[in-house]
């Protein structure tokens, strides 16, 4: 059997000293290692198939180079996956690996997500949700540098990084106010979830900025149907709607412009989300209603391929979870390039709702009192082209 190369070998064939070998293959080579003499011992390395024994790398630097990452339900979901995928770009380019274990939001299996991350030794640990809420922080994450991702601690005791979801509903409605939209309606979600009251904080505030009375609001739900559903009521005669239509396509109603529009219905609605804005581009197609021409649509999270294929293409505001992942990862890095730290991410959270005073992505940190506030990450605007000018009201 051939025998293994060493890193002396490397060393050897490169033309340079092995420790020289070691700072390159250990992601410490710049500013320590000439460019070219990089180039010769990554070269070296693949001549000779070297790759450095991980077990001893562990036990001579005390660490696996693995961040151990808890999960309730993201690791197959369309937004918060993004993440995990953030998350992992930037521990494999520090040459880290993530290993994530996803509980289903399961009580007792989290715990035991803890317990066998901490046995493997992992160097540092993220929990990550899949929506915006708060979570009690297992006493694990106490051992190692940890924080929360996408979710928050209520009792003040866990740095913490969230989508700026007040950032988020403001630029939504900014959207369709920068169009020259007054006559606006908002579909929110749910308010079972955290993000459904900082959005509406957003988008209120976005109004009232503009000098605007407020808006109608119904809340709508997060899906297809919901939107469908919500729509109909704002643009037919059903006596529900505080924006309702003077009356419905081809009724010859005295407000109709013969393109099926009224001058009593909203030009623009924000939504909830994407879904919930492709059941409002469904409705106006059952009403004769033409998106954006009669009625400007603005959707939520950039949920692909759904709002990239939705004829119009539907403009709206992403979430930032690629970048929180990334981010995650990048602070957990720079606390373990600093053993000398006191504890970190541990001192007291703010909640949610004093987050969204906060400066857009400011960087946590620790006040007089011994508090952080969370990282508040925005996400940005994708436009398509479910958004134009209002019509003009002949």
């Amino acid at each position: 059997m051939a025998r293994k190369a060493t890193s002396q070998d490397v060393a050897n064939r490169a033309g340079v000293s092995r420790s020289a070998v070691s700072f390159v293959l250990n992601g410490r080579a710049d500013g320590n290692i000439a460019k070219d003499k990089q180039l010769r011992i990554l070269a070296a390395a693949k001549e000779l198939n070297y790759t450095p024994n991980a077990v001893a790398r562990s036990l001579q630097s005390q660490s696996t180079h693995t961040i151990g990452v808890v999960t309730d339900a993201i690791a197959g979901g369309p937004f918060a996956g993004k993440l995990l995928q953030g998350a992992s770009n930037a521990a494999f380019n520090a040459g880290y690996l993530l290993l994530v274990i996803e509980t289903q939001s399961d009580e007792l299996r989290e715990d035991i997500a803890f317990t066998t991350l901490l046995n493997r030794q992992v160097d540092a640990l993220i929990f990550a949700a899949e929506s915006l809420r708060e979570h009690q922080p297992h006493p694990s994450m106490n051992n190692v540098p940890a924080l929360l991702a996408n979710s928050f601690d209520p009792s003040g005791t866990r740095r913490s990084i969230i989508p700026d979801e007040v950032f988020g509903g403001r630029t939504a409605a900014q959207l369709l106010l920068d169009a020259g939209h007054s006559n606006i309606a908002y579909l929110s979600g749910g308010h079972e979830l955290v993000a459904t009251g900082l959005r509406t904080e957003g988008v209120n505030a976005a109004v009232k900025a503009a000098g605007l009375a407020p808006i109608p609001t119904l809340e709508a739900g997060w899906e297809i149907s919901d939107g469908y559903t919500a729509a109909m009521r704002l643009f037919t005669d059903d006596g529900v709607s505080p924006a309702r239509r003077a009356g419905s396509p081809g009724s010859g109603s005295t407000g109709s412009t013969g393109s099926g529009h009224t001058d009593r219905g909203p030009t623009g609605v924000v939504c909830a989300n994407d879904r919930v804005a492709m059941g409002v581009i469904l409705a106006c197609g059952k009403l004769g209603l033409r998106v954006p021409e009669d009625v400007s649509i603005v959707g939520y999270d950039d949920d692909e391929p759904l709002a990239r294929t939705a004829v119009p293409g539907l403009t709206t505001v992403s979430l930032p979870h690629r970048e929180m992942g990334e981010m995650a990862v990048k602070l957990l890095l720079e606390d373990l390039s600093s053993p000398g730290t006191s504890s970190p991410g541990t001192a007291k959270a703010a909640t949610a709702a004093g987050a969204t005073t906060r400066t857009p992505e400011a960087r946590s940190k620790e006040s007089s009192a011994g508090s952080f506030t969370p990282i508040l990450v925005q996400g940005s605007v994708v436009m398509r082209g479910s958004v134009a000018a209002p019509p003009s009201r002949g």
